[in-house]
């Protein structure tokens, strides 16, 4: 199995509210059969009826799981601009933004089904000009010709 995840399905308990609450935070999506698509850099989001995607996994419809989805920005200053947007959008912040033990700042908010984000700006995971995230080789320590922290 290669290490990459192509498409993120959360499982909704209204898709019309769902899609809404998204395109509300400035996302395009396309529906196809009670599914909404939303292209997100080098994979894909999708929501889909959760009874549905319990059915189609094969497990009990329940909650939502321990996940968070998260999405990294290049300053504070976005942070905190999307943070507002996705609280205007109607999502519940869960963490304000604040400063992290990782020398970044953070933030967290559920969308309407509870499904939890993270905004943040980590400055050890610098983003590409596309937004592609590369992690860092984390066992080589620190940069010696870095200032201490």
């Amino acid at each position: 199995m290669e290490q990459r995840i192509s498409l993120i399905t959360l499982g909704v308990t209204d898709l019309a509210r769902a899609r809404a609450f998204y395109e509300r935070l400035g996302w395009h999506g396309q529906e196809v059969e009670e599914t909404v698509f939303f292209q997100a850099g080098g994979l894909a989001l999708v929501l889909w009826g959760r009874a549905k995607l319990a059915a189609d996994a094969g497990v009990p419809e329940r909650g939502p799981g321990a996940l968070t989805l998260a999405h990294n920005v290049r300053s504070r200053v976005e942070v905190d601009e999307i943070m507002a947007t996705a609280a205007q959008a109607g999502a519940r912040i869960t963490r304000p933004a604040a400063d992290t033990f990782y020398g970044g700042y953070a933030g967290c908010f559920a969308d309407p089904d509870g499904h939890l984000w993270e905004i943040a700006w980590n400055p050890g995971f610098p983003l590409a000009a596309d937004g592609t995230l590369t992690v860092p080789d984390l066992t080589a320590g620190p940069d010696p010709s870095s200032p201490p922290a």
